[in-house]
């Protein structure tokens, strides 16, 4: 409990830290920011094995080759194709293409209805089997964004289910730290 004397002093100085500036920003406003998800090139394209002027490799839009032939039926598994697509590595647990793909139009995605959608919404078709991801996703616990995390202070962009994982072998590929850990009698001292 305060000492009155305390309390009337406080008063009279006119409350703490008036000279400061404000550490706490008021509470969100109304949403302004929109939110967009990142659509990877890989969702309408291939690599090739050339690279542009960045060393980079050039992407070759699925289209550039699919319009010009004959569609064929989809394969039960990527062993069975014999043109395109060879060595594709496929590790999705036990689904087979047509788990995804629609059989007759390979370019194009089903929902677990059957119900066809663009490749380009593949997220919705990863929702459907990946409940938990999709919960931690639309709550900003997985996958990542750039911009703002209120959209009342700008927009966001989040990434897309694609853009960490590559649909047909889906484990995250881990990575090494830029900076190797070290331990706490390694540290730098600030002496």
């Amino acid at each position: 409990m305060m000492r009155p004397a305390l309390v009337a002093s406080l008063l009279a100085l006119g409350g703490c830290g008036k000279d400061q500036p404000a550490r706490f920003q008021p509470p969100p406003g109304a949403p302004t920011g929109k939110e967009t998800i990142h659509q990877p090139a890989k969702l309408t394209s291939v690599e090739s094995d050339q690279k542009d002027a960045l060393g980079q490799p050039l992407r070759v839009a699925c289209e550039s080759c699919h319009s010009l032939r004959e569609t064929k039926p989809m394969p039960s598994r990527p062993e069975e194709l014999k043109e395109f697509h060879q060595g594709l590595q496929f590790r999705h647990g036990e689904l087979a293409c047509t788990s995804c793909h629609q059989a007759q139009q390979p370019r194009t995605l089903h929902l677990a209805t059957g119900e066809p959608l663009p490749m380009t919404e593949a997220l919705t078709l990863c929702a459907q089997c990946h409940g938990p991801q999709h919960r931690d996703f639309k709550a900003g616990a997985h996958g990542g964004m750039t911009g703002h995390w209120d959209l009342s202070r700008g927009d966001r962009t989040r990434n897309h289910c694609v853009s960490c994982h590559d649909p047909h072998a889906p484990k995250y590929a881990g990575a090494h730290p830029v900076m190797p850990p070290r331990h706490p009698k390694e540290a730098p001292s600030h002496e």
